[in-house]
């Protein structure tokens, strides 16, 4: 009963385990996210996984779960613990469950994740945060999360990576983005230029920049990146705080440098590790 298929299912990717006794005995990464399974053909994919790696429990996480999804799985409201997601988790087959999101309400907005969850409570169930901390998982949709006592009490997300995305394809600047993004003068001269709190119009000065000759034509891209993280940054994090990354090496270094020039502290979190712990605390409460 301790072994399990665990999947973290996005929107493009799927990340596969398979975990015994809270290890991971193998694992896969493909692309066969939500957007490349037709409507009807999840059950197939199930049953191919199962082909692979035996006949076991599966939870599923991620997007497999959303409106867009498989089944959609709802939200636990804030604050939400990892012994209410695994009370609330939805069975569309004998033997496969689907972990629900979590949604934030206030007075003024409301806020949801679905998949993220798992990973910011199993950080917190393993003790790789504190009891009380600021958790940032940056991405497309960057999350900014207050764990306190093993609950998620409140979050934010910024659409930070798919700004960035959005403008180099579509906006007049975008041509201008053609180098790679790096954490270096660039990029920490765009979190600079972030503190003015003219967002609209220090996108604009990068095609004035590209015009007037004021940066090298490599570097916009760098500096774009660095004036989205750090308004991104700028929001959430006080100066001498500490905040808690799950975060690939790329991105960890990125949010790490915007972090430090706003004077806070940036300390790396495993998040595979963290998405292993939740989910095999999920799977020890739901069996």
């Amino acid at each position: 009963m301790n072994r399990f298929i665990a999947v973290d299912w996005g929107t493009t990717n799927r990340r596969i385990y398979v975990i015994d006794g809270g290890k991971v005995v193998s694992t896969e990464r493909d692309a066969k996210g939500i957007l490349s399974v037709e409507t009807g053909e999840y059950e197939k994919e199930i049953a191919a996984i199962r082909a692979r790696y035996g006949d076991l429990r599966m939870l599923l996480a991620g997007m497999v779960g959303s409106n867009r999804g498989w089944v959609e799985a709802g939200y636990v409201p804030t604050p939400a613990t990892i012994e209410k997601l695994a009370a609330a988790l939805v069975r569309p087959l004998p033997g496969v469950a689907i972990v629900p999101g979590v949604s934030d309400r206030t007075d003024r907005r409301g806020d949801v994740m679905r998949g993220e969850e798992v990973q910011l409570l199993g950080a917190a169930a393993a003790q790789l945060v504190p009891e009380a901390a600021l958790l940032c998982q940056p991405g497309t949709h960057c999350k900014w999360a207050h764990i306190d006592d093993g609950a998620i009490h409140a979050f934010t997300t910024a659409m930070t990576g798919e700004l960035f995305g959005l403008l180099k394809a579509h906006s007049l600047i975008g041509s201008e983005m053609a180098g790679e993004v790096a954490p270096g003068d660039a990029f920490l001269e765009g979190v600079e230029e972030a503190r003015r709190g003219d967002m609209l119009g220090s996108l604009f000065g990068v095609r004035a920049a590209s015009l007037l000759n004021l940066r090298p034509p490599h570097a916009a891209a760098s500096f774009v990146s660095g004036l989205l993280i750090g308004a991104d940054v700028g929001a959430h994090v006080r100066r001498d705080s500490i905040v808690h990354l799950l975060a690939d090496a790329e991105l960890a270094a990125l949010y790490g440098a915007a972090i430090m020039a706003m004077g806070a502290q940036p300390h790396v979190v495993d998040s595979h590790a963290a998405f292993v712990a939740g989910i095999s605390r999920i799977s020890e409460l739901s069996t």
